[in-house]
């Protein structure tokens, strides 16, 4: 599993991770703003041990940045403002900031109008973990959907190419999240592509091993790309335009707040509800296999989060080689002591 703490580690604080970061992407031509805001989010990620996009994925976006194919400076602005909804135009760079944007926006208008605000980004690079967005509606009391997707998934028709499975068609990233009180947030941060893990010969046999989840997962993709992409206009000429300027720009994001007292449902209640929710299961059920307690989705990364912040996060092999490539890439020096 790509999210398992590793066994083999330096310690590195979290100043350190997130200043190393910040300096990386900085350097590599984001301005000190949205480098610092991306820096969190990604430092984030691995504090709660999701180390599929932690730091391993900052070497990428460096040099995609330096490199001309994701805008260094965009002028991030929003272009539809509605009562119930915002669409931000990320003008080609990062996802991270247009995205915090859309969330915060999604937030107050579920507040404001009727209980629900839909935040759009378009014409992004790579926004991160979905779990970022929707942990920030959680703590605002919202429940969160968001999903990531873009142009470009499923290949280009009539492509002059031997045929893939239909097993594996990409894995975009989807999370839920309801705000708990004192229990942790319930948070579901995943891909849409439940069996994820498999990979190439393994995927060949899955639709007769396990019927269930393999075609729920083809419907996941499917829905999570078009929601992530389509619906945040991919496939409009702007989107073709700016893709073709600025070539990793061809994702959006979709975020949805729900605010449950719009409804006639207090957010203290929902987060009763919640932590009834999360105790009944923990009273009436035995964990699985190889687990000492019984943990819901969000809990095992909120317990890595205090352990890390505390102690240091773990860098296994895959984090140092990603913070050596940066720093050889662009002269900053490591976050830790060799």
């Amino acid at each position: 599993m790509r999210n398992t703490p590793p066994e083999e580690y330096v310690l590195v604080e979290e100043a350190n991770e997130l200043a190393f970061i910040a300096a990386c992407l900085h350097r590599a031509g984001a301005r000190e703003e949205e480098a610092q805001a991306a820096a969190r989010l990604i430092t984030n990620c691995d504090l709660r041990s999701v180390r599929s996009h932690g730091i391993n994925r900052a070497p990428g976006y460096c040099r995609d940045l330096k490199e001309g194919r994701l805008n260094p400076e965009p002028n991030v602005q929003v272009a539809i403002d509605t009562p119930s909804s915002v669409v931000v135009d990320g003008d080609g760079g990062l996802g991270y900031v247009p995205m915090l944007q859309a969330t915060a926006q999604a937030i107050t208008k579920a507040r404001d109008s009727g209980g629900i605000g839909l935040g759009i980004a378009r014409h992004i690079g790579h926004y991160g973990a979905a779990g970022h967005y929707t942990r920030i509606c959680a703590e605002q009391g919202c429940v969160g959907f968001s999903v990531q997707g873009g142009s470009g998934y499923g290949g280009r028709r009539n492509a002059p190419h031997q045929k893939q499975s239909v097993a594996f068609t990409g894995a975009p990233a989807m999370s839920f999240a309801l705000p708990g009180g004192r229990q942790c947030n319930i948070v579901l941060d995943m891909v849409a592509h439940a069996l994820s893990e498999y990979r190439g010969e393994e995927f060949a046999d899955l639709p007769e091993r396990v019927p269930g989840a393999f075609f729920k997962s083809v419907g996941l993709v499917a829905t999570a790309h078009l929601m992530g992409g389509g619906l945040t206009g991919a496939m409009l000429p702007a989107a073709r335009e700016m893709a073709a300027r600025w070539v990793r720009a061809r994702h959006g994001g979709t975020v949805v707040a729900i605010h449950p007292g719009a409804i006639g449902v207090p957010v203290d209640a929902l987060q009763r509800e919640v932590d009834e929710y999360v105790e009944r299961i923990k009273e009436n059920y035995a964990p699985l296999p190889g687990f000492d307690v019984v943990l819901l989705p969000g809990e095992k990364e909120a317990r890595s989060e205090v352990a890390y912040r505390s102690d240091g996060i773990r860098f296994g092999a895959r984090e140092q080689e990603a913070a050596r490539e940066m720093s050889e890439y662009l002269g900053i020096p490591l976050p830790w002591s060799e």
